[in-house]
């Protein structure tokens, strides 16, 4: 029977030291060329976006889990090498971070949302990786593709800088996309086509015990479908400058007589025009 139990964690052993052996050979390209060019020509209404969060198997499987995301890509951007191969990236020597290239239906999913997906998936305030994986290789990035990203990621990120729940600075880059390469194909969907071994990883990276406990279970889950972006409310000080006396009253007070600050903190959200604003 000892034999067995011996026989059984060798075999456990052996497999997951094979799976994390690195991917020989070299099949990175950039999506300008091949099947990924043509797709995209194909959804003339898709958008890209691309971000960096430390390992790309858990980034490509958060956002790929997000309604109107068409397709996330596991590849590597922000440096300097043309064609660079996963071992060339890992070792450290390339100025790449591992990253994902994201085509998404903005009709069913926003920028904003993406950015809220990843701040909820990574750690901000790491400057030397994330979690388990240490290196510039594996830093956090976003990395805008127009003014508009760029307007938007600037945005989000002060404010969680503001109001969000960390205590420490936040050191992710925010920085113009140059080009994306793609991962070797052994890299591709690995968290559906090596499921066991993948929540093995994730779990031992300590990357979700970081975000259950900044987050909590709600930050652990990919943005549900069909969810707009969470709206801050703005302070009264700020309604006041924007809204007449009247408007004010009747959008914030809804027409009643002045509540004292008590009353206010327990009234039902406010609202401006036909949407509620989230406290």
């Amino acid at each position: 029977m000892k034999l067995i139990y011996l026989l059984m964690i060798f075999l456990v052993f052996g497999i997951i030291v094979a799976e994390f052996q690195p991917f020989k050979g070299n099949n990175s390209e950039s999506l300008e060329k091949g099947p990924w060019a043509a797709m995209k020509k194909e959804n003339v209404n898709l958008k890209t976006a691309t971000f960096a969060g430390g390992c790309f198997w858990c980034i490509e499987s958060d956002f790929e889990k997000v309604g109107g995301v068409v397709e996330a890509i596991s590849g590597y951007t922000g440096g300097q090498m043309e064609n660079p191969t996963y071992e060339q990236v890992s070792a450290g020597g390339t100025g790449h971070a591992e990253a994902v290239q994201i085509f998404y239906d903005p009709e069913k999913v926003t920028y904003e949302d993406l950015l809220y997906v990843f701040w909820r998936h990574v750690n901000p305030t790491d400057a030397g990786g994330q979690f388990a994986d240490r290196g510039s290789q594996y830093r956090t990035g976003i990395f805008y593709h127009d003014e508009e990203q760029k307007r938007l990621a600037i945005k989000s990120k002060r404010e969680l800088e503001e109001s969000g729940p960390l205590d420490k600075p936040i050191v992710t880059e925010i920085e113009k996309f140059t080009k994306f390469y793609r991962a070797e194909d052994y890299h591709q969907d690995y968290y559906k086509r090596h499921a066991l071994r993948y929540k093995f990883y994730r779990f031992s990276s300590g990357r979700d015990q970081f975000l259950k406990k900044v987050w909590g279970d709600r930050g652990m889950k990919a943005m549900p479908r069909g969810r707009k972006s969470r709206n801050v409310r703005p302070s009264d000080e700020k309604l006041r400058d924007k809204l007449t006396p009247m408007q004010y009253k009747v959008t914030q007070r809804d027409g009643t007589e002045p509540q004292s600050p008590r009353s206010a903190v327990f009234s039902r959200p406010a609202r401006l025009g036909n949407g509620v604003l989230d406290r």
